[in-house]
């Protein structure tokens, strides 16, 4: 029986049903192109917007302020999809992105987000809403961070591309994780070697986004501005 090749895993090959990871490793503060299998890489930059310092990187090689190194790592599954003249058709959906080997003290109160771009650099819509290109948590601002799944206190939620809040229902979930071991390596998790996982659709049910149309990933940090009365 032929096995098939997922778009995500280079030269791992798998079957229906299985879970398997591509893993890219990011170095904050440096501007490196590196060629990977089925992920593009540009230049990374940082801008500023507003009253916010904008600190992005895109591809397998990506640059923000808070950290030094970190690494991303996308989960994909098989998402079976039928069709009248194949039975069998589906692909494999991303499940989740995660930012790995993340210190969340020197990135803490930090405004996270992701993106997905696909194979003809336009944002991939990740969201039930139709503008929903963007997830974005807040990172905990604490002196000892804890593992957290709770999508109010980590203030879960889409944005446009241009960075608007969209308001309604969020079919995405997100766990920050301090304890355990990495969905990157195995290595042990600490509150200076976090995981944060966004989960795209735990229900498979509104947003399947097939993994042979990403083109490469973005990580952004933003700085999370106090209001003018505080």
């Amino acid at each position: 029986m032929s096995m098939l090749q997922s778009p995500l895993s280079g030269r791992v090959r798998t079957g229906f049903g299985g879970a398997r990871r591509h893993r890219s490793k990011i170095l904050f503060g440096t501007a490196v192109i590196a060629f990977v299998p089925f992920l593009l890489s540009t230049f990374a930059a940082s801008v500023t917007v507003g009253s916010g310092t904008l600190e992005f990187g895109q591809g397998s090689q990506q640059a923000v302020a808070c950290d030094e190194v970190v690494y991303v790592a996308l989960s994909q599954e098989w998402h079976s999809s039928p069709q009248p003249s194949d039975s069998s058709f589906g692909f494999f959906r991303i499940k989740s992105v995660t930012v790995s080997n993340l210190d969340l003290l020197t990135c803490r109160d930090k405004k996270l987000r992701v993106r997905l771009i696909d194979v003809n650099g336009q944002e991939i819509q990740i969201g039930g809403a139709v503008d929903a290109k963007v997830l974005q948590v807040i990172l905990p601002n604490s002196d000892a961070p804890v593992s957290s799944s709770d999508p109010v206190a980590l203030r879960l939620t889409y944005l446009t591309g241009g960075g608007q809040v969209i308001t309604g229902t969020v079919n995405a979930s997100v766990a920050v994780s301090v304890s355990g071991t990495s969905i990157y390596d195995g290595s042990v998790l600490t509150p200076q070697s976090a995981d944060v996982t966004f989960y795209l659709d735990p229900t498979a049910q509104v947003v399947n986004v097939n993994g042979e149309s990403v083109g490469r990933t973005t990580v952004e940090t933003m700085n999370n501005p106090k209001p003018m009365n505080s």
